[in-house]
Parts: C-alpha cells; sequence; structure tokens
C-alpha cells in the first residue's frame, strides 16, 4: 500500500522513511537519552515528517522566531541533538557517527551537515513564551549541552520489542489500519493521562460525525505528578474493551518527550497526527499546557496562523457530568452552576488516589479506578 495515496497527505506532501541496512562498523559513536532515541526512530518512521534528521541552524532559527521551518513548511518545536563543544568537535572530523541508545545498542547513523551554538534564553522565548525557569521545558532547555548538530539520520536496527511498546505502531501501519476499518474520517485524541468518564464522552461525542477516533497517549519522559506510562496504556486498553464499540477505536502509542509548549505543541500534535492518517485533531482546553502559563485556549487560537495545515482541529470546552442535566455535557449547553457538576482537579484526583479513594464513577470508570489503584506506583516521582 503506497502512503502517497492512502489517506491525508502527509505533513509536507510526502512520508519520510529513514530505515536502512547500511553497516555501521568502524564508526565513531555517542550515546543518546531515550529520548532522543525514540524521536530518531519517529523521524525515521516518518512521525516528524517532514524531517529527514535533526535540524541545521537555519531551519532552528527558523523554527524558534517563526514556527516554520526555512522553507515556510510549518514545524513548532526543534527537534535537536545537544551535545559539548569536544564531541561537537569530534563529530564534525568524523562525519559520520553511530547513535547509540542507552543500553549501548546502536539504532542509527547521523551524517553530519553542521554543528553550532544556539542561544537558550531565545529558545526558551520562542518555543515555550517565558524565561521561567520554574516551566518544565525552560528548565531541560537550560540543562543542554551548548552545541547543536545538525544532519539526516539512517536508522538501522530497532529497540528490542518491550510491553510498553507493543501498541507502538508507524504510519504506514496506522494509515493501513484506518483503510482496512473502512474509515475516512478520523478524530486523533492526544492524551498524557488515563482517561477521565469525561474524555470519553468527548472522544464519543466526536466520532458521532466521524468514521472513528485513533487514542494516542504519549509515552516518554514527563514532569513530576503526571501519571507513568503503563497506568496510561492499562487504563486505555480496560476502558476500550468495555466501553467502546467495535471498530471504532483505535489504540497506538506515540514515544516522544512530552515538552509542555502550549499552543507551539498543539501544532506539534496535530502534525503528527497528520502525518499518521488522521483527518481531525481535538484540541482541549490548555492543550499541552502546564501551570497557568497559557491562555486556556491559547492552542486554540494559533491554529489560525497555520491555515496551510491539512488535518482540522476539533475545539471542545471542558466536558463534566451535570447532575441536574443528568447529561455530559459543557458549559455551552448546560445552565448549572459549578455546584452542579461532577469534575475533579488532577491535584484533587491525585490525593484521592494516594489515599487509596476510588473517585466518582462520573469521574472514573471503576475498570480504571481499580487499575490505577491497584498500581504500586502510577505516579512520576
Amino acid at each position: 500500500m503506497s502512503e502517497n495515496i492512502v489517506g491525508i497527505n502527509p505533513h509536507g506532501g510526502k512520508l519520510v522513511n529513514r530505515l536502512t541496512k547500511k553497516d555501521p562498523s568502524g564508526l565513531f559513536s555517542i550515546s543518546i537519552s531515550q529520548d532522543l532515541a525514540n524521536d530518531v526512530e519517529n523521524i525515521a518512521d516518518g512521525i516528524f515528517s517532514p524531517l529527514e534528521g535533526f535540524l541545521g541552524q537555519d531551519d532552528f532559527e527558523r523554527v524558534v522566531s517563526k514556527g516554520r521551518l526555512s522553507n515556510e513548511i510549518a514545524w513548532t518545536i526543534p527537534t535537536v541533538l545537544d551535545v559539548d563543544e569536544e564531541t561537537s568537535k569530534k563529530m564534525k572530523e568524523a562525519g559520520d557517527v553511530l547513535l547509540k541508545n542507552p543500553d549501548g545498542t546502536g539504532i542509527a547513523i547521523l551524517h553530519v551537515e553542521e554543528s553550532f551554538s544556539f542561544d537558550k534564553e531565545k529558545m526558551v522565548q520562542g518555543v515555550y513564551g517565558t524565561i521561567d525557569a520554574k516551566h518544565p521545558g525552560v528548565a531541560k532547555t537550560h540543562s543542554m549541552n551548548d552545541f547543536l548538530i545538525g544532519g539526516k539520520i539512517d536508522f538501522i536496527q530497532r529497540p528490542d520489542d518491550t510491553e510498553i511498546r507493543k501498541h507502538r505502531m508507524t504510519p504506514l501501519q496506522t494509515r493501513k489500519a484506518f483503510h482496512d476499518a473502512g474509515w475516512k474520517t478520523i478524530v486523533a485524541f492526544q492524551t498524557r493521562n488515563p482517561p477521565h468518564v469525561a474524555h470519553e464522552m468527548l472522544q464519543k461525542t466526536a466520532i458521532t460525525t466521524r468514521d472513528g477516533v485513533f487514542v494516542n497517549p504519549l509515552i516518554g519522559k514527563k514532569k513530576s505528578g503526571d501519571f507513568v506510562d503503563d497506568v496510561i496504556v492499562k487504563c486505555y486498553e480496560s476502558l476500550i474493551e468495555n466501553y467502546y464499540p467495535k471498530n471504532r477505536c483505535h489504540l497506538a502509542t506515540l514515544h516522544t518527550e512530552m515538552k509542555y509548549a502550549g499552543p507551539k505543541e498543539a501544532i506539534h500534535h496535530a502534525i503528527m497526527r497528520q502525518n499518521y492518517g488522521c483527518t481531525h485533531i481535538i484540541i482541549g482546553r490548555d492543550h499541552a499546557g502546564v501551570g497557568n502559563y497559557y491562555d486556556p485556549f491559547a492552542a486554540h487560537k494559533i491554529f489560525d496562523n497555520y491555515p496551510d495545515l491539512e488535518i482540522t482541529p476539533v475545539f471542545f470546552p471542558t466536558f463534566f457530568y451535570c447532575k441536574k442535566c443528568l447529561t455530559f455535557t459543557t458549559q455551552k449547553a448546560c445552565p448549572h452552576d459549578a455546584e452542579s457538576r461532577e469534575q475533579i482537579s488532577g491535584t484533587k484526583l491525585r490525593e484521592m488516589i494516594q489515599e487509596g479513594k476510588a473517585p466518582s464513577e462520573y469521574i472514573l470508570r471503576p475498570e480504571v479506578a481499580k487499575i490505577i489503584l491497584n498500581h504500586a506506583k502510577p505516579f512520576v516521582d
């Protein structure tokens, strides 16, 4: 099946494929973090199309200042490899460099094209809209090495299969799955949490006028207090098995680091789901936000600046259960006050779970609550 004729166009018009069988013997090598290793695989599989490797200086600076690559294609999150000055020199001299994941497995060959220093203050202001070191993305940027390496990658070996990777799919695989299911309109749902019942109702509302929902939890490094990956995946497996009609929901995991970049990350999330073959993406209140750094609807407004994206955002206000309306609804449809609503903050939910208390069935399905309560360590330290 050709990716060029099935479903929505990939971002940039072509689904990137950087898989190869090249021999890396004798190459200078460096080790990279698991999150970078995940992104190298995402580049190779076309999840990050149109990128074919790590950004060079011109593209990097345009992404930071304009939210676009130098060729004007939308791209809002810098995809970069940071190294120290000595390693930078060695990599430039080597030309081709073997990238190893944390267990020492060589996964890709990087064809070094550029090495450059960068302005971290300018990067955090351009991407995160703040220089506050308490923002997790700002803190992560300031912990980076001082040099960035640009160049295309060739992916040579996938990591060993693990339980957490069992739902990982490439864009070719998701597009085939949508085609085989007979879906023409697919709405993506980005999440970094187990499903609240309100999330379930939001997804089901979205698919009443579309063929199916693509639930795509983000698996990767998150901030302290977020749910661990294992809990998120198991909760969605149970929810889909017990509460979704057959052939209306597809689960696949997206392995990349959460950036907490608010509106800029909402565009990035949309681009990746377009590459997977989705025609729509749900963008909720404070999408990819953290704390009070972003206007709750900034992630909605930013799409006005990216009319060239082919994936269509679907904007939803917060869902809740109204005890007077006797249904799940939103502020747009419900006239009743906050006292009539069954909702819970993330902080309050964590407190209840830590105390061993199950939230209301209007907050979490009992199967989902059981998985969380029975997990020895449901939260990131």
